[in-house]
């Protein structure tokens, strides 16, 4: 199969989980390549998806899900195991016929001879998730993944990364040579339309939960300053054991696309105190619905919506609830920064990831080894 054959008629094999935002930027991603020719196969590694999640993918034109039962990186047990199931995604790209494969698990490159060229998304890690909320060395769990991790981003040709922030911070945390190319985040917009009450006044935060990075702790204790509600959607518990109790928060659990568009159609304040934060899907999509954002300031959301969005401290909770119950309680302020945050989420489309992604794919298989050249490792 020489390159210009793969070019005339793409077919990528992609790896996503459905735990969290890969599910949705696959998704997009996919949706947006299917606009340039491109056929997309989606293997899930981790814990399956749900039944909304593998309706969405039906949804998407061009795209084949492919639901193994292989472990996800940051969820196996050991070096091993992400070896082998690296070894797994490598047989299903010469199988599916795949012209090239996108690791948003890069740690699937280590120690793989893929048959194709592979684009790696470095979405978060735990070397850098180490460097934000911890101090002094990694223990050894952390320490092999980042080994891993490290080896994934040599492996590959190309790396992707969601904001400009966390690309120099890939850069300096793994010592590369170049910094991963910075291919903003897009989301299709589920929540564009105005139906709440502009008096029914409560904030909303979305993701998660239960990561540390997420700093929900520090949005809780600042909920209990404030008389308006605080409602938070997504998981208090990880499958990787991890759980958080957040007593002063309305919790709603994980919901559906739908569901979380519902939401966001009333217009609530968004709120993301996050500490760790490589770009933030959920952000993206309550600026989509016209959302007024209070944020922490970190480089990512500066980056992104400096202008559009009131940034906070994420250390400081009487400032967060300061930030939260002004926004609330001023209507035209909401309003202002409603329309400030909708206007720079027009930026960040599937479209202009998607015409991003597929350049770097172009590049990658003109400058490829012609794939009859390499062998897969079992």
């Amino acid at each position: 199969m020489s390159t210009v054959t793969a070019l005339a008629g793409l077919r990528v094999l992609m790896t996503a989980d459905a735990v969290g935002g890969i599910w949705s930027y696959a998704l997009d991603l996919a949706r947006g390549l299917a606009a340039h020719g491109v056929e997309t196969v989606l293997m899930v590694l981790g814990p399956p998806p749900a039944a909304d999640q593998e309706a969405a993918a039906a949804a998407v034109s061009e795209l084949r899900l492919l639901t193994p039962s292989l472990p996800l990186d940051w969820l196996a047990e050991g070096p091993e195991a992400v070896r082998a199931a690296g070894c797994a995604v490598a047989r299903m790209a010469v199988e599916c016929g795949a012209s090239l494969v996108h690791l948003n698990n890069p740690a699937l490159a280590a120690g793989v001879q893929f048959p194709v060229p592979v684009v790696g998304a470095c979405h978060s890690c735990v070397a850098t998730w180490w460097k934000t909320m911890r101090s002094g060395p990694m223990p050894a769990e952390f320490a092999w993944r980042s080994d891993l991790v490290s080896r994934g981003y040599a492996a590959a040709a190309a790396l992707v990364a969601p904001s400009a922030a966390f690309a120099a911070e890939t850069a300096e945390t793994y010592h590369l040579l170049a910094r991963p190319l910075t291919v903003h985040n897009g989301r299709h917009a589920t929540a564009t339309a105005a139906s709440g009450d502009a008096a029914v006044a409560f904030a909303f935060t979305a993701g998660r939960l239960w990561d540390e990075g997420k700093n929900l702790i520090a949005l809780d204790r600042a909920a209990a300053r404030l008389s308006l509600p605080v409602l938070a959607a997504g998981p208090t518990e990880g499958p990787n054991g991890a759980r958080i109790d957040l007593p002063h928060l309305k919790t709603l659990g994980r919901l559906s696309e739908a569901a979380m568009a519902a939401w966001l159609r009333r217009h609530p304040v968004f709120v993301s105190v996050a500490r760790y934060e490589p770009f933030g899907l959920a952000v993206l999509e309550a600026a989509q619905a016209g959302c007024a954002l209070v944020l922490s300031d970190i480089p990512s959301f500066r980056e992104l919506w400096d202008g559009a969005a009131e940034f906070v401290s994420p250390e400081d909770e009487m400032a967060v609830a300061d930030a939260i119950r002004r926004m609330l309680c001023e209507r035209g302020r909401r309003a202002r920064f409603g329309v400030a945050a909708r206007e720079r989420a027009r930026r960040y489309s599937v479209e202009a990831m998607a015409a991003d992604v597929f350049r770097i794919y172009r590049r990658v298989l003109r400058n490829a080894v012609t794939p009859a050249e390499r062998e897969v490792v079992v």
